[in-house]
C-alpha cells in the first residue's frame, strides 16, 4: 500500500481525530467513509452503513417518529392573499 503525505490546518486535522469511531482507527479509513456530497447515497450504500454501524434509532423511536409525522401538518399561511 503507498501512502501520501498532506498537510492539514489544525481544525482539519482536529476534525478528523474526532470523526474517528475508535483511536486506532486509521485517519485513511476515516477519509474513506466519508460521504462527499457530490455523490449521492445510493441505497446499497446506506444499507452497508447501516449493517456497518448498525441503527442509529431504536424500533420504539422510529414508532414515535411515525405518530407524530402523522398528526404534523403544514403551518399557516402567514401570508394569505387579500
Amino acid at each position: 500500500m503507498s501512502t501520501k503525505t498532506i498537510s492539514l490546518r489544525d481544525e482539519a486535522y482536529e476534525r478528523l481525530r474526532r470523526a474517528r469511531k475508535s483511536p486506532g482507527e486509521s485517519f485513511s479509513d476515516v477519509v474513506m467513509r466519508a460521504v462527499w456530497p457530490d455523490q449521492p447515497l445510493q441505497a446499497g450504500e446506506f444499507l452497508r452503513l447501516v449493517r456497518e454501524r448498525g441503527t442509529l434509532y431504536s424500533p420504539d423511536e422510529l414508532d414515535r417518529v411515525d405518530e407524530v409525522s402523522l398528526s404534523d401538518r403544514p403551518p399557516t399561511d402567514k401570508w394569505p392573499e387579500a
